[in-house]
């Protein structure tokens, strides 16, 4: 934002965005007790400011202008106006996002004493899958699914609460500015969205049987990632550099595919090292958690450029949830690629899908919002004919699609990095950008709420 961000000039405990009108936007602090709220169509999680906290933190010269919903549609807050145009938020915006990201809302949205259950039973599914049949296995996971299918939040296929949140931030912020407010694009070189693709080679089976995929990729002229477990089974430095060669990248998916790399810190720690040293052979800089297992606290220790463990919204995994997010955003200095299409397996394994539809469904939406369309699939379920058929129907869908911008996912984090860097400023009457890769940038501007 071409706005400086300051506390000196804000009420005690609040921040802002200052504006050259003398205007700005006023926010106050979060204080990381979380509760669902709605103001106009946004939904966000954060804690809200009374309006008689407000009124007293502001003092004279503000108006309530807006209400901010609670619990049984009762109001918890007011957005405020001053005499001079400028707004004051009752909630911390980056509470709010860090809510969604880091999947904060679960606390508000379920229980501790549920959130321990599904960990508990989480825990205890990897604990005895090794010695249930794959029958069984599959028999539990299609049951469990009725049950996954109805979750309330975040909604199944399709989330839109964080970019709601986001599109109403921005309008904010040009309701104070008193003109459009500049940000820029999410995607280089005039594209408005991203096809990202990605494999998780789970077995042997897919080991062996990847070039199925590769090939139909290949000849469409897509390239994707393919994410190894190196202690599972032998992965070739000829196949590694083979695969690098021909355009394509190579990431780690944890070390034993067990679903343990993240059970504990301890034994993070302990694996970490190992999973460090087959991404320098590889020449990896992206990782995947196996079963997408996540800890945000914990996922920048893991040392590299990019991670792609968390869905915007996935019911039916063993830790289920997501990151609402259809773009990526920084977990620290880690970069998050959010998986946001439907996987294989829970599709055509669990659901028992006959086609693409649901990915062409939640591509076409994630399209219309400038998201980025993330799919991971395994070339460990992806071997009959008429799968591999429908895996190239949907590539073909878009391939001739001249706003996508397809990508390697470390060039989606080396893009992200650039473009966080980048800075607007005013020139003349209009507008320019500055930083590495500006030139590959565009502007858009947000209109008043």
């Amino acid at each position: 934002m071409p706005y400086s961000v300051s506390e000196v000039d804000a009420p005690t405990g609040c921040g802002a965005l200052l504006l050259p009108s003398g205007r700005g936007l006023f926010w106050r602090r979060g204080t990381l007790e979380p509760a669902e709220h709605r103001v106009d169509a946004a939904r966000f999680f954060a804690s809200v400011c009374t309006d008689d906290e407000t009124s007293r933190l502001l003092g004279d010269g503000w108006a309530r202008e807006r209400t901010v919903r609670g619990a049984g549609d009762a109001s918890a807050g007011s957005i405020w106006r001053r005499d001079d145009g400028s707004l004051f938020l009752p909630f911390d915006p980056d509470e709010a996002l860090l809510a969604f990201w880091s999947e904060g809302y679960a606390a508000v949205t379920a229980g501790s004493g549920r959130r321990a259950l599904k960990r508990l039973a989480m825990r205890t599914y990897y604990g005895v899958r090794p010695v249930m049949p794959r029958a069984l296995q599959i028999a539990l996971r299609r049951r469990f699914a009725r049950v996954q299918a109805r979750t309330a939040f975040p909604r199944w296929p399709f989330e839109p609460a964080l970019d709601d949140l986001l599109r109403f931030l921005l309008g904010c912020l040009a309701e104070a500015a008193g003109e459009p407010v500049p940000w820029v694009r999410a995607w280089p070189d005039g594209r408005t969205w991203a096809l990202v693709l990605t494999h998780d080679v789970e077995t042997a089976t897919g080991y062996a049987a990847l070039d199925k995929l590769r090939d139909v990729e290949q000849a469409l002229g897509y390239r994707s990632s393919w994410n190894f477990v190196p202690r599972r089974y032998d992965v070739a430095a000829a196949r590694v550099r083979e695969l690098w060669a021909a355009g394509f990248e190579v990431g780690v998916h944890g070390l034993y595919h067990d679903g343990r790399d993240l059970e504990s810190l301890e034994t993070l720690e302990r694996r970490l090292p190992e999973i460090r040293e087959y991404a320098q052979r590889w020449d990896s800089v992206g990782f995947r958690s196996p079963a997408t297992h996540r800890r945000w606290e914990w996922m920048p220790l893991l040392g590299f450029d990019y991670d792609s463990s968390y869905p915007d919204t996935d019911p039916f995994e063993p830790q289920a949830g997501g990151c609402c997010s259809f773009v990526p955003f920084f977990n620290d200095d880690l970069v998050e690629l959010p998986i946001t299409l439907p996987q294989d397996h829970t599709l055509f394994v669990i659901l028992r899908d006959q086609d693409e539809r649901r990915w062409t469904e939640k591509t076409d939406l994630l399209r219309e919002r400038g998201g980025m369309a993330l799919l991971n699939t395994h070339p460990d379920y992806m071997l009959a004919p008429d799968e591999v058929a429908l895996y190239e129907r949907y590539l073909k869908t878009y391939v001739d699609d001249a706003s996508m911008w397809h990508a390697l996912p470390r060039d989606v984090s080396a893009w992200w990095r650039q473009r966080a860097q980048m800075s607007p400023s005013r020139n003349g009457a209009g507008w320019e950008l500055s930083g590495i890769g500006a030139e590959r940038a565009r502007l858009a501007f947000a209109e008043p709420a």
